[in-house]
């Protein structure tokens, strides 16, 4: 199952530059994902917002290959791994104890970043009309796909 995970995400880092967008003849919407409701942004605010983010963003990927590719359980962090199968870019935000991080990712494309272990995160975003949210107890690399 690792390596697996490694290897997606080995060859989405060759496939980044892309600027294709995957679109697949089928999709299956994850079981956390919801219809839009007034509260949640729009998916025009979701696209101006990433395209904000996507301009200064920094990903932390020497820090989550070495993550996945290491196996390190004595490492105070984790990684986690989103990849996004939808037709749309979406907004990740990434909430913990003195933790939050809001994470671009394309349609099409794989996000990522490193937090601190044994905690509760919320994770959620817009997903095309979707909102996805969950709380998460991280203890070790944590991936998940969304598809709209």
């Amino acid at each position: 199952m690792k390596e697996k995970i490694i290897s997606g995400i080995c060859i989405s880092f060759l496939l980044i530059s892309c600027s294709t967008n995957y679109n697949p003849g089928h999709t299956s919407v994850p079981k956390s994902i919801r219809p839009n409701t007034a509260s949640t942004p729009s998916i025009s605010q979701t696209e101006q917002e990433y395209n904000t983010l996507i301009k200064t963003y920094k990903p932390e990927t020497a820090d989550v290959l070495t993550d996945l590719l290491n196996d390190n359980s004595n490492s105070s962090k984790a990684s986690i791994t989103v990849t996004n199968k939808s037709r749309c870019n979406m907004v990740l935000t990434i909430a913990g104890k003195n933790y939050s991080k809001k994470i671009p990712i394309g349609a099409g494309k794989i996000g990522y970043t490193m937090v601190a272990k044994n905690q509760n995160y919320n994770l959620s975003g817009m997903v095309c009309n979707s909102v996805y949210k969950k709380t998460q107890f991280i203890s070790s690399s944590y991936s998940i796909t969304l598809s709209n």
